[in-house]
């Protein structure tokens, strides 16, 4: 089985290609440019690197979210019209738990995170279970400071991860003290060859109900709706 991995979630963007259980190829860059000029251009030239051509692609897995809004627009709207055009399987995937299997040999638990801004995260908990990772507390848009409270009560090892943990490394230490884990930088970024594995072992999802996770609304939606109560 063929599968294209797409990740636009956060800054970083990401697109793999693999055979089976094989990575043939992966592209990932984590600078601050518009993803929607650079993705299809990234496909296109990783495909073509691969030998690869659209009508061999037998499913399409993205990052559904959360992340950043338009990002995760971007790939999924993308990963919903190759899927369309190409009649093959889509399958969106947590962008939080494609970054918790970078530290899935971990004895505890497992946070990945994103800055949400105002003090805000967008986290979930997760932890080895055999061969896969289990959900330990679903993924969400929550304080800061309600999630480290949340953390401390569970007395367990929590290992930190994703590039925003040094925005927040210094209040998770001060919180939890040695209940806490940073990671090394070097398991910070997603990568898209996660989704690919992930796709082998998982059924596709509808494409025509098939939306991003978001968790929260857009500001210009959320102030719309304010202001129109």
């Amino acid at each position: 089985m063929k599968i294209l991995a797409i990740d636009t979630s956060t800054y970083v963007m990401g697109v793999a290609l693999s055979d089976g259980k094989t990575i043939v190829g992966e592209y990932i860059t984590n600078i601050k440019k518009n993803h929607s000029i650079r993705l299809m251009p990234a496909i296109e030239q990783l495909m073509k690197d691969c030998e690869v051509t659209p009508s061999m692609l037998d499913k399409i897995v993205v990052a559904k979210g959360p992340g950043s809004y338009t990002g995760v627009r971007i790939g999924v709207s993308i990963a919903k019209t190759l899927a369309w055009s190409l009649q093959i399987p889509l399958l969106g995937v947590s962008s939080l738990e494609q970054l918790a299997w970078n530290q899935s040999q971990f004895e505890g638990l497992i946070c990945p995170l994103m800055d949400a801004r105002r003090e805000q995260l967008y986290t979930g908990l997760y932890k080895k279970n055999g061969e896969q990772l289990e959900s330990v507390l679903d993924d969400q848009n929550v304080q800061l400071s309600d999630w480290l409270e949340l953390l401390k009560e569970r007395k367990e090892p929590v290992v930190f991860l994703g590039n925003d943990v040094p925005i927040h490394k210094e209040k998770i230490k001060n919180t939890l003290g040695e209940q806490a884990v940073i990671s090394s930088y070097l398991d910070w970024n997603p990568r898209p060859s996660v989704l690919a594995q992930i796709g082998l072992e998982r059924e596709a999802d509808d494409l025509h109900s098939f939306v991003p996770s978001y968790l929260r609304l857009a500001e210009a939606e959320a102030n719309w709706l304010a202001a129109n109560k």
